[in-house]
């Protein structure tokens, strides 16, 4: 099952929306965790930057030379700095807060173009050792860098081409023609990277998306698309994990008055229409950080979090009046009307996980139909119910 914590703010720039694209193909849904993926995978990562740093010394040391020093002074300060703004992306993301993606992006391409510097000037040296040694890490870091970024196809090959791209140019200009050879393979390797690049990543999208998919059908009802007893779950055990969370969680179960009349009927198929019609009410009445969810036949139930007693009772009469008030146009001109009754429990006064809370609501349920329909009631410890009437029941009715 898939699960993201942690969501990392979109590039603002031109250039940085360009490199992270993943194609006009990829849902929108999937996009997020692509873009997560670029700042994943640290082991990668530190091996990246420990590398260049570490290869850029020991050329130095051996070659004290401008070229050299200032790679391995470009490399050493674009190190510490692509650390500190991935920590800091990291820090924010589970927050909410702005990851400055576009500086992140930019560091990696500039760190590849290091990467490709690195593997030239070794050429142009005519040291072989120092020649060996840039030109394989240049290859290696091309390697980790379409294994690392493959999320983001544009970003990935642009780094690969900058990474080893200067190591073909290196071999031309540098008077052996041995390394000629390099020349021609360079551009194959580049390309089989490029393939692999773009396999990858369409396999992961498709991954991302069914699993998706999966999950969606394991925690939403079939029929109305709200979440179903396992989403409910998972609902309740998010809002506990919240660390925003203020005041107690409202527990609405629904109980549509006259249903069953309409079912038997105008048939099964009306039903389902009917049941869908209701969803589209209660999930419009959800708030911000609540859930509607169809817990079996004609069953519901709203999760609205940090509510008070007043505010609990207010929404109850709004939602049995929005259920209640107005008709509902089904196939071949029927039009009919149903009511509901609430029975609400909160949390943490009657629980902290769903089989306390649908217990006490259904009690509170119990009471509200005894007392007649479209009536709510709130159980509240240990025995006391709080009664709210609403509109006079109502018949469903056909015309």
């Amino acid at each position: 099952m898939i699960y993201q914590a942690a969501t990392y703010s979109a590039p603002r720039t031109r250039l940085g929306r360009w490199l992270v694209e993943p194609g006009a193909d990829v849902p929108a849904e999937v996009r997020p965790m692509l873009l997560a993926g670029l700042f994943g995978t640290l082991v990668i990562f530190f091996g990246g930057v420990f590398n260049t740093i570490a290869v850029s010394a020991v050329a130095s040391f051996r070659h004290p030379s401008a070229p050299f020093l200032l790679w391995a002074a470009y490399e050493t300060i674009l190190g510490a700095v692509r650390l500190y703004v991935l920590w800091h992306a990291r820090r924010n993301a589970p927050l909410g807060l702005r990851t400055h993606t576009d500086a992140y992006v930019i560091l990696a391409l500039m760190w590849a173009l290091g990467v490709g510097y690195g593997s030239f000037v070794g050429l142009l040296s005519r040291d072989w050792l120092i020649a060996g040694i840039t030109t394989i890490s240049a290859a290696a870091m091309a390697g980790g860098i379409a294994f690392r970024n493959f999320t983001a196809p544009r970003l990935c090959t642009a780094m690969v081409v900058v990474s080893f791209g200067p190591a073909a140019i290196g071999a031309a200009m540098s008077g052996r023609w041995e390394l000629w050879i390099l020349v021609p393979q360079v551009p194959v390797y580049l390309f089989s990277l490029w393939v692999a690049i773009r396999s990858l990543h369409r396999m992961l999208v498709r991954t991302i998306a069914a699993e998706r998919e999966n999950d969606r059908r394991a925690n939403h009802d079939q029929l109305t698309g709200l979440a179903n007893r396992a989403g409910l779950e998972r609902a309740i055990t998010g809002w506990q994990h919240r660390e925003d969370r203020r005041g107690p969680l409202a527990f609405f179960y629904l109980d549509l008055d006259g249903f069953k009349a309409v079912n038997d009927r105008h048939g099964h198929a009306a039903g389902d229409a009917l049941l869908r019609m209701v969803a589209a009410r209660l999930q419009a009445l959800a708030p911000t950080g609540g859930t509607a969810a169809r817990i079996g036949g004609d069953e519901f139930v709203l999760l609205v979090p940090e509510a008070d007693r007043g505010g609990t009772l207010g929404r109850a009469e709004r939602v049995i009046a929005a259920i209640a008030n107005r008709p509902y146009d089904l196939d071949n001109g029927v039009s009919v009307t149903i009511g509901t009754s609430i029975g609400i429990a909160r949390m943490p006064d009657h629980g902290h996980d769903l089989a306390r809370l649908m217990s006490a609501a259904d009690a509170a349920l119990y009471d509200a139909k005894g007392r007649g329909r479209c009536r709510a009631v709130i159980a509240s410890a240990p025995n006391l119910r709080i009664a709210v009437n609403s509109a006079a029941p109502r018949r469903a009715t056909a015309r």
